[in-house]
């Protein structure tokens, strides 16, 4: 297949593109610098480009060719300095539903490319009908155990309000919900996976390392089996 990677140096799209890599696929890799990050490239069946998420025209000159596009997006640049992305985040918080509108305006011009966004966990319902970033309780409980300021509510309720922009979509989209708990570790293949509702480990955890999450976005792009809906997944 051929697949392309928003956010190619990111934590998450990084490993995206080696787990692509390792099956066989040809990647195009996107990042804000694809010069400098070609510098540093020395692997087979990748290329890099620029690309403006935000910008329809960029976005669809790149489409050609492409059997999906995986969008890890996020403002600044979150492996490399978390703390940027964050405050950017923070800042402005409907920059993910601009980016996500963009996307699909791009894509009514190649509607048979799937598109995969990888958001964010405060969307998903920790009970029955009740969601994570509908509630500033809920939310500032959740980000006070992660360590992240509770200012950052506003991004994760920017996440919740792109994948609503991408249900009015009628183009082939999928989101991806990670686990609340998501870090760099090990890949082992082994997970299980959920709609709408969080996957909980025996402890109660929603937990899962960055390069699982590589493995479940390449599974659903060989096979896909949540177009026009939201899947997560966890230990």
């Amino acid at each position: 297949m051929h697949i392309g990677v928003i956010g190619a140096t990111g934590t998450i799209g990084s490993r995206v593109v080696t787990e692509a890599l390792g099956r066989g696929h040809l990647v195009k890799a996107f990042s804000r610098d694809a010069s400098q990050a070609q510098k540093n490239e020395h692997r087979d069946n990748v290329s890099w480009a620029d690309i403006d998420v935000l910008d329809p025209a960029s976005i669809a000159a790149v489409l050609p060719g492409l059997d999906v596009l995986i969008s890890g997006f996020q403002p600044g640049n979150a492996a490399q300095d978390i703390a940027d992305t964050v405050r950017r985040s923070i800042a402005d918080p409907t920059v993910y539903a601009t980016a996500a509108r963009a996307l699909l305006k791009a894509l009514e011009s190649h509607p048979r490319t799937r598109l995969i966004v990888i958001g964010g966990a405060g969307s998903l319902e920790i009970e029955p009908g009740v969601v994570r970033a509908d509630s500033d309780e809920l939310l500032h409980a959740g980000l006070d155990q992660l360590g992240l300021p509770r200012e950052y509510a506003a991004a994760v309720r920017g996440h919740r309000d792109a994948l609503n922009v991408l249900r009015t979509s009628n183009r082939l989209w999928t989101y991806f919900s990670p686990a609340e708990d998501i870090a760099p570790g090990e890949r082992t293949g082994r997970f299980r996976i959920g709609g709408d509702q969080p996957v909980l480990d025996a402890d109660g955890r929603s937990r899962i390392s960055v390069e699982d999450a590589a493995v479940a976005l390449i599974d659903e792009a060989e096979l896909p089996r949540f177009v026009q809906s939201r899947f997560t997944i966890g230990y």
